[in-house]
């Protein structure tokens, strides 16, 4: 299957991707990966992307682009893969389609994770980080620690970091309303769209996006 996932900030993306991949065995192609090893292994794209970010310029569509087009020509997948975080916008989603049609390949569905702006919020405004190793999260409501700003690991201090303030979440829900949502009706015009919730237990919600893909 070749499959786009959206949805806006906080709704699980990066979660049910790699579940979803391993269920499928497909490749998740995340945009955030994509950067890294171009960057990393200095490829053209790379550096293009690279020189952008140093200037703090936004990277041009055609270099994401040309990003995901290499990716999705990798053997892994062949069979199919999992879009994360791209495209971002409908004129992505229109050169994805051109840069499909050349390939004599289409996309099979677009599953719309759905979450409420409030839950939203929520869930990112209430996540703490340990300042020892950011890989021990936690969250005030959902996963509180033991003792309030204390990690249970290794007795880190918790902070917020500056970017799951309900400032920022709001404005980061805002630009996906304005950029990103838009590409949701360029889809459904195609009937590709599947919408789910994704409020729930991780599970629960990996097998209600595995029966709406099936269906």
């Amino acid at each position: 299957m070749r499959i786009v996932l959206v949805g806006p900030p906080g709704a699980g993306k990066g979660t049910q991707a790699a579940f979803l991949a391993k269920n499928l065995a497909i490749p998740h192609i995340s945009t955030g990966d994509l950067f890294r090893a171009n960057i990393s292994q200095g490829t053209e794209l790379g550096l293009k992307a690279k020189g952008y970010m140093d200037r703090g310029e936004l990277v041009p569509d055609e270099v994401t682009i040309g990003m995901a087009k290499d990716r999705m020509e990798q053997a892994d997948a062949a069979n199919g893969f999992l879009l994360d975080g791209f495209p971002r916008n409908v004129a992505q989603a229109e050169a994805l389609d051109v840069a499909l049609k050349a390939d004599d390949m289409q996309l099979d569905a677009v599953l719309d994770l759905e979450v409420p702006e409030d839950e939203v919020v929520k869930r990112i405004a209430g996540r703490r980080i340990c300042r020892n190793d950011s890989s021990h999260v936690f969250h005030v409501t959902y996963n509180a620690p033991k003792t309030e700003g204390v990690c249970d690991v290794c007795g880190g201090e918790l902070y917020q970091r500056a970017d799951d303030s309900e400032e920022t979440v709001r404005t980061r829900l805002e630009v996906y309303h304005t950029q990103t949502e838009p590409i949701i009706d360029y889809y459904r015009a195609q009937n590709l769209v599947v919408t789910i919730s994704a409020l729930g237990k991780v599970d629960e919600v990996t097998a209600r996006a595995m029966d709406a893909l099936k269906k």
